[in-house]
């Protein structure tokens, strides 16, 4: 199996996603969007996972390379029904390239905050195993508004509706973080964008106390972590087999 990542800064990775892959043997290779990588032909892998960025959806004049990005997940996801796996702002870009909504956030969540599965999010194979209400880091001052027809919405939260959805059974995206490691949080601190949004939204001293929030939380991360990067290779396995 190989999988396609694709990273819009270096610091936001695949995380503990890299030891459940090195563990079953997988082979992975990232693309760094934002140092101007191209996207390579999609044909020679099974899975394509995008990850989280400072940047926006709609910023596509200074990101032009996000446009690409969201053809790419289309002709993946749309067109050939292969398998998909969005973090944060990976989630946003499967919603707007299926034909969703992304916009400013209500309300922005950042914190180690709690969600709720849905009825779909119940009965979905993606969450086999996950609580109904759980807490999860989140860090986002954007949001999928309207998911794109077709999608499941499985969790939620009082200020983001679409915090997971999924789309044909082959496209799976997370708006909260769940690829998390001890150093995320102060990594992703030193991200000028991600420390303003942070102390705008939890003032003076945020970063120490966030890492705090999330290092106390941290084995029920990993724990949930797992259970979802496992629910999600079934899912691959399956698509491959059927196809």
């Amino acid at each position: 199996m190989r999988v396609l990542v694709l990273q819009h800064i270096a610091c936001e990775h695949l995380g503990i996603f890299r030891d459940f892959m090195a563990e079953d043997g997988i082979e992975w290779r990232a693309v760094e969007l934002d140092e101007g990588e191209p996207i390579p032909e999609l044909d020679g892998y099974d899975v394509l996972v995008s990850m989280g960025g400072p940047m926006d959806v709609w910023q596509k004049d200074e990101h032009p390379w996000i446009e690409s990005e969201l053809a790419a997940i289309r002709e993946w996801v749309e067109q050939s029904r292969r398998p998909f796996l969005g973090f944060c702002l990976g989630h946003q870009l499967l919603a707007e390239a299926l034909g969703g909504e992304v916009g400013p956030a209500a309300q922005p969540e950042i914190g180690v905050m709690p969600v709720r599965l849905t009825d779909a999010g119940c009965a979905s194979p993606f969450l086999k195993g996950i609580p109904d209400k759980f807490r999860c880091l989140q860090w986002h001052s954007a949001e999928v508004i309207r998911p794109p027809p077709g999608a499941e919405v499985l969790i939620s939260s009082p200020a983001c509706a679409v915090n997971a959805m999924s789309w044909a059974g082959c496209a799976f995206s997370i708006q909260f973080h769940v690829e998390l490691t001890p150093s995320t949080v102060s990594e992703w601190g030193e991200i000028p964008e991600y420390a303003g949004a942070l102390e705008a939204a939890l003032g003076t001293g945020a970063l120490a106390r966030l890492d705090a929030a999330a290092a106390a939380d941290m084995p029920s991360f990993a724990a949930l972590s797992r259970i979802l990067y496992r629910n999600f290779m079934d899912a691959v396995r399956s698509n491959r087999t059927s196809s």
